[in-house]
């Protein structure tokens, strides 16, 4: 098939320039579309429009390419291009709009090349990219920005992303002119003070101190789950490092004020680290995907964690989650796993070790289990991706958990976390798709009281410091949320965004009356952030 370089002139030239081929099959150019608008020019699969006001409706299908140059329209609007999703590369160069509003290209979730080259723009709404799941490349060269602190979630946001982008220049404030937006450095410190100072000319607020969180510690490492304990009046955290191929246990150094790294317990692909102490004795649960998991002992002359002993390939072959809980005083753990060959198991300390006392369901593939105790009964929910949650009670004749309910209407439940505030009784559920929620036991059932935004979410984490009630909701696709409890609205509000490049866990840990919460990342560094009260009226 012969070809030949299409009519494109000037435009052309400028899409070689940026990867897109200007060369059209001699057959697509004769057999111009009957529907192609009037102000472009078409081929199968791409169009391009030159001064139009408009984003074209009636398009060939299956369109991959759209370019509109030199536009007069005056701004981006949500679900703009929603109508063409198959888009691969969408250009909007030289065009004069001036806003790029929240959702503008949702429902492109094919898009991978975006080129937003030499426009007027002024705003960029802090959720403009949400969606594009699939984007490979971003082009903002020729868009200069007030590097001011509503730019502040772009410039986490261009952290965040796995996309390639073009370096985004400040055209303001005076001492940023014509810096690259990555390198703005006082945004941590001036989009907190500035607001503060701001509204503290107020005198109607801030007559109470209230709580915030600051980042205390970055960790250089990914880690996909973090748990905590206390071993003679000191405090530590086990860390599971998959890439690594680690648990990393770390201590408070009660003198820095940081923590530091105490041992290493070493393994292949560790999904999880659970410290379980009993009497003096303190063993950690090294779950591994590959080569078996491990349950490991405190050993004091070697001031290190040895090997205490093996947990059976045959019952678990893709652990996902641990559970420590007791019964009668009786210490048990659960593995839940998450393939069809593996069995969800409950482990029981014999006085010697830890043997499997009871496998609970075959061919569910759970992803999480929670200890809960209901109206002072002990039960298991265990979560899983073929089916809603169920509940298993714990038997005191026969000493085994039995099926007892589970959570209807509730499919594509990834955790279950149990809480309580008080004296009441909840649960937070996490969803990868649709809505997370949190439930309140009413003494029947559990009820639905909030419906969370939470697509990408993988983690629903609830915690407490002193009064103050938090969740912590991760997500793989935008920034995580935390909410904290409104005593009036009993309800959660959004109370603050934190950057965590794929959170996978959040943790609470409290120690020399400090409280901390640790975020897991499993693409990114692991965070410790500072819960603190700020006290304005002094």
């Amino acid at each position: 098939m012969a070809l030949r370089r299409g009519g494109c002139g000037a435009l052309g030239l400028l899409l070689l320039l940026l990867g897109a081929a200007c060369l059209i099959p001699r057959s697509a150019q004769v057999r111009r579309l009957a529907r192609c608008p009037a102000t472009c020019s078409c081929t199968k699969e791409s169009i391009i429009c030159v001064g139009s006001s408009w984003v074209p409706r009636i398009v060939p299908g299956d369109i991959s390419s759209l370019s509109l140059v030199n536009g007069t329209f005056s701004e981006i609007k949500d679900r703009m291009f929603s109508h063409l999703p198959s888009l691969q590369l969408l250009l909007l160069n030289s065009n004069s709009f001036t806003i790029i509003r929240d959702d503008a290209f949702a429902g492109l979730f094919h898009l991978e090349y975006l080129f937003i080259e030499g426009n007027k723009i002024e705003t960029i709404s802090r959720n403009a990219f949400r969606g594009l799941r699939d984007l490979t490349h971003l082009d903002l060269r020729g868009n200069k920005f007030e590097c001011d602190c509503k730019a502040k979630w772009l410039y986490l946001w261009l952290k965040m992303t796995n996309s390639t982008v073009s370096d985004v220049l400040c055209i303001g404030p005076p001492e940023y002119q014509e810096k690259k937006l990555n390198d703005v450095t006082s945004f941590d410190y001036e989009c907190t003070t500035t607001g503060i100072q701001r509204d503290f000319m107020n005198p109607f607020l801030f007559k109470h101190p209230f709580p915030d969180f600051v980042v205390h510690q970055t960790l250089p490492y990914q880690s996909v789950s973090v748990d905590t304990f206390n071993s003679k009046n000191d405090v530590y955290v086990a860390i599971a490092q998959p890439s690594m191929e680690n648990c990393m246990v770390l201590e408070w150094d009660h003198i820095e004020m940081n923590f530091r790294s105490y041992d290493n317990i070493t393994g292949q692909s560790i999904v999880g680290c659970k410290a379980i102490l009993i009497d003096d004795q303190v063993f950690v649960v090294v779950a591994q995907l590959f080569g078996g998991s491990h349950i490991y002992k405190y050993d004091e002359s070697w001031t290190k964690f040895v090997k205490f002993q093996d947990i059976e390939v045959s019952r678990i072959s893709k652990p996902n989650d641990i559970e420590l809980f007791q019964i009668d005083d009786e210490t048990f753990f659960v593995i839940a796993d998450s393939s069809k060959a593996g069995l969800s198991t409950v482990y029981k300390w014999n006085s010697k070790g830890f043997y499997s006392y009871q496998s609970l369901h075959e061919w569910f593939r759970d992803t999480d289990a929670e200890f809960v105790d209901i109206d002072g009964k002990s039960h298991l929910i265990l979560s899983s991706r073929s089916q809603v949650p169920i509940i298993l009670q714990w038997n005191k004749s026969s000493k085994k958990f039995v099926p007892h309910g589970d959570i209807p209407n509730m499919e594509d439940v990834l955790a279950v976390k149990s809480f309580r505030m008080q004296n009441t009784l909840y649960l937070s559920l996490t969803r990868f798709i649709g809505d997370s929620r949190v439930m309140r036991w009413n003494s029947k059932q559990f009820v639905e009281i909030q419906a969370l935004p939470s697509r990408g979410a993988m983690t629903l984490q609830p915690f407490s410091f002193k009064d103050n009630h938090y969740l912590a909701l991760g997500s793989d696709y935008t920034f995580s949320q935390i909410y904290q409890w409104d005593k009036e609205k009993q309800l959660f509000k959004k109370f603050k965004e934190i950057y965590v490049q794929a959170p996978r866990s959040f943790t609470a840990v409290s120690t020399d009356r400090r409280d901390f919460f640790f975020a897991s990342s499993f693409k990114g560094k692991t965070k410790i952030f500072e819960h603190i009260i700020v006290d304005l009226s002094l």
